[in-house]
C-alpha cells in the first residue's frame, strides 16, 4: 500500500506542473482545498497521535512540540533563503535569472523527497497514520508541481528544462518513500517525526499554499474550499 501512495505523489506533482503551464490562474480552489487538507491532517490525525504516543511511551510532551516548532521554522528558513532573491526581483527592475528558478525548483524537489520519507515513516507507525499523511502529501505534491513550473517560467527557463525539473520534483517523493523500506525508526523517534511533520504541514498550508490560493481570487469559494478540505479529513479520521 505504501508504494501505491508514493506513486500517487508522482502523478499529483506532474498534474500540478502540467496544469500550471495551462491554467495557473484557475487553480485557486484546488489550492484552497489543499490547505484545508493539510490543516485537517495536523489537527485531527498528527496531534491526536502525538498525544496518544506521549501517554503510551511516557515521553515528555515538550519534545514533540519542539520538533513541531523546528519543522515549521526549518522549512520557513530554507524557503526564504532559497527564494529571497526571487521575492525581491521587482525592486531591481525587469531582469530574469534562469539559475534562480533552477535553484528554487531544486529546493522544492528537496523537500518533496522529505514528503516521501514522511509517507514511509507514517506507515511505520500505523496504516491509518500512513494513509492520512499520504493524503496530505499527495495534496501538497500538486502544489509542488505547480510551484516548480511557475518559478521556472517566471525566470524564463526553456520548456525542456522546465519538464526536467518537474520530473525531478515528481520523482523525489518516490525516492524518499522507497528509502524508508530499508530502515525502521524506534517509536520514540517516530514521535519526533510526528511533531516535525505537523510543523511542516502547518507552515506549508498557512504560509505557502493558502496565500497562493488567495493571490489571484480571494473569494468566498476559496474559503469554502479550505473548510471543505478540513472537514473531509475530520470525517475521514472519524471513520478510521
Amino acid at each position: 500500500m505504501v508504494i501505491f501512495f508514493i506513486l500517487l505523489t508522482f502523478v499529483s506533482t506532474f498534474l500540478g506542473g502540467f496544469l500550471a503551464l495551462k491554467y495557473r490562474d484557475k487553480l485557486h480552489l484546488v489550492l484552497g482545498f489543499t490547505a484545508g487538507v493539510l490543516l485537517g491532517v495536523v489537527a485531527f490525525d498528527l496531534l491526536p497521535e502525538i498525544i496518544e504516543k506521549v501517554a503510551e511511551l511516557g515521553v515528555n510532551p515538550l519534545y514533540p512540540m519542539i520538533a513541531l516548532v523546528l519543522g515549521f521554522f526549518i522549512f520557513h528558513i530554507i524557503e526564504k533563503w532559497i527564494l529571497i532573491h526571487h521575492s525581491q526581483e521587482e525592486t531591481y527592475g525587469p531582469h530574469k535569472h534562469p539559475t534562480v528558478g533552477i535553484f528554487s525548483a531544486l529546493a522544492i524537489a528537496g523537500h518533496s523527497f522529505l514528503d516521501g520519507v514522511g509517507i514511509g515513516l507514517g506507515f511505520q507507525i500505523s496504516p491509518e497514520v500512513g494513509t492520512l499523511v499520504a493524503v496530505a502529501v499527495i495534496s501538497h505534491a500538486f502544489s509542488d508541481g505547480l510551484n516548480t513550473v511557475s518559478l521556472m517560467i517566471v525566470h524564463e527557463n526553456p520548456v525542456k528544462r522546465i519538464i526536467k525539473l518537474l520530473f525531478l520534483t515528481a520523482i523525489a517523493p518516490v525516492l524518499g518513500g522507497l528509502s524508508t523500506l530499508f530502515f525502521t525508526l524506534p517509536e520514540s523517534a517516530l514521535l519526533l517525526y510526528l511533531g516535525f511533520f505537523a510543523g511542516f504541514f502547518l507552515y506549508i498550508g498557512a504560509s505557502n499554499i493558502l496565500p497562493e490560493a488567495h493571490s489571484k481570487d480571494s473569494s468566498l469559494k476559496t474559503v469554502l474550499a479550505t473548510v471543505l478540505g478540513t472537514l473531509l479529513i475530520f470525517f475521514v479520521t472519524g471513520a478510521l
